[in-house]
């Protein structure tokens, strides 16, 4: 019997100033540095602090045809609570799409509370749900909540089993000491905002690196990395 390839769609949602491009540009980078195949599109409006960000990564072992919108995704992340608390999303409800046996990663220190509809239809969807303290991880490890981003592509990656663990550092390294990929004026202003907290590049990377392992360590403490390993969802790209 042949192997079943893993083929995955992320979408992440925040708000302005969190990172969210970058850690959709480390994710995907690391899948190709791991030899498979990716593609990312980032969605925003005005480029400023609070304001909705979206983007969409696609991530397989095999080839990608498809590009733009996600819009029946396997993963939902969540960068900042107030994507599902004040609709601060161009996607609403949070979950919409979201595929049967599907996940939901939340920033976020304790279980939000949701409305019993939204409880209700995440229950139908047979959806894991899962609460990680990113923002926490970041100041108790880098000493700055710039870093939530890496906490969030840790626990990605994790979840997903791809890419590998040092593909993701690979990424980190060449997102900040390579020439790097910037897509906008605000990406180009969060990259001086990071790299003016610490001295220098190479110590940013470590640790951003270190944020990326911790959220690593905790998502499999908690066991969140056998639910797609397990075969409990039927991966696909839409």
């Amino acid at each position: 019997m042949s192997k079943t390839s893993k083929r995955y769609s992320v979408r992440m949602a925040g708000i302005g100033g969190q990172g969210v491009v970058t850690a959709s540009h480390v994710l995907s980078n690391g899948v190709i540095i791991d030899k498979g195949e990716s593609t990312m599109v980032p969605f925003f409006g005005s480029e400023k602090r609070m304001a909705p960000v979206e983007s969409y990564v696609r991530i397989s072992e095999d080839a990608i045809y498809e590009i733009g919108e996600i819009i029946y995704p396997n993963v939902i992340v969540i960068f900042h609570t107030q994507v599902i608390t004040h609709g601060k999303s161009y996607t609403m409800p949070f979950y919409t799409g979201l595929k049967e046996n599907g996940v939901v990663i939340i920033n976020s220190e304790t279980a939000l509370k949701l409305h019993p509809d939204e409880e209700k239809e995440l229950r139908d969807l047979n959806a894991q749900v899962y609460h990680i303290p990113a923002s926490s991880l970041a100041i108790d490890v880098a000493g700055t909540e710039l870093a939530t981003n890496m906490a969030m592509v840790g626990a990605i990656s994790t979840i997903l089993g791809m890419p590998s663990p040092d593909a993701i550092e690979k990424s980190i390294r060449e997102r900040f000491l390579g020439k790097g990929i910037v897509t906008s004026g605000g990406t180009a202003a969060l990259d001086n905002v990071i790299e003016k907290k610490f001295a220098k590049k190479a110590v940013l990377v470590e640790k951003n690196n270190d944020v990326a392992k911790a959220a690593r360590a905790l998502v499999i403490e908690k066991g969140w990395d056998k639910w797609f390993a397990e075969g409990k969802q039927t991966a696909s790209v839409s």
